[in-house]
């Protein structure tokens, strides 16, 4: 469990599951702890179906943890998918006018986190059906544009293409990472264990690496003069784009 979609990937395959009646996910130690009633053999068996290399380390008598108001961790959660997707806009934006195929691949990659948060906070109260409908047609859209910008970035690999205006990949990269570091601080600045905000945070963080590779790029480009650092960052990120897809997919099995 490395980020939001795969936490939501195990939450919507056991909430159906009437003996289940709490989670809690510890990110980072890719650990959960599932409180439940009677056997936990059909459990084990729906987490196992999700083949994320899972692993029974024993069970125990527990008390029922106290649920907790996530009324401001939800603000937080809204913040974040505002700068996320404000940022999807600009990038798409400025990447097209300044033909950086590395702007417009980050910008899907933003997108991308918009989706998750937005499944995260969309999910509350809402029928397992509702949410895995949701989850399919955002998977599919994002699959779509993973492949449109796949395709972009081969026939600018094998045409005459003008090299991208550096300035803008550098400038608008760095005004993203600027959000991105915001979100990043609003997300810490809640202090919370919960998986949500872990997985948020763990997921920004590789935001700010991408980030960073798109303004890396941009230097390349001034520096070369070519359009190629510009591509190979660009298809990277698709890469990253298509993953995320994919695993949002899973949320509609």
């Amino acid at each position: 469990m490395d980020c939001p979609s795969e936490e939501q990937i195990i939450r919507m395959k056991l909430e159906s599951l009437p003996q289940v009646k709490h989670l809690e996910f510890d990110i980072p130690s890719r650990k959960l702890e599932v409180f439940h009633q009677n056997d936990v053999q059909p459990i084990q068996a729906a987490i196992s179906e999700l083949k994320l290399n899972d692993q029974l380390q024993g069970t125990a008598e527990a008390e029922l943890p106290i649920e907790v108001d996530d009324t401001h961790q939800r603000k937080i959660l809204w913040w974040v998918l505002g700068i996320n997707f404000g940022f999807f806009v600009i990038e798409m934006t400025t990447g097209w006018i300044s033909r950086s195929m590395g702007l417009v691949a980050d910008s899907l990659d933003m997108l991308a986190d918009s989706i998750v948060y937005g499944l995260s906070l969309f999910a509350v109260g809402a029928a397992i059906s509702r949410k895995k409908k949701v989850a399919k047609v955002s998977g599919y859209f994002q699959m779509g544009l993973a492949l449109l910008g796949f395709s972009e970035v081969l026939r600018r690999f094998f045409s005459e293409s003008e090299t991208p205006l550096f300035q803008w990949m550098i400038i608008v990269s760095l005004l993203a990472l600027a959000g991105n570091l915001v979100s990043l601080w609003l997300i810490n600045k809640v202090k919370s264990r919960e998986a949500h905000m872990q997985a948020s945070a763990i997921f920004t963080s590789n935001d700010i690496i991408v980030n960073g590779g798109v303004i890396l790029a941009g230097i390349f480009v001034f520096w070369l003069d070519s359009k190629w650092p510009d591509l190979i960052v660009g298809g990277i990120v698709f890469g990253f784009v298509m993953r995320g897809a994919i695993r949002i997919l899973n949320l509609a099995k």
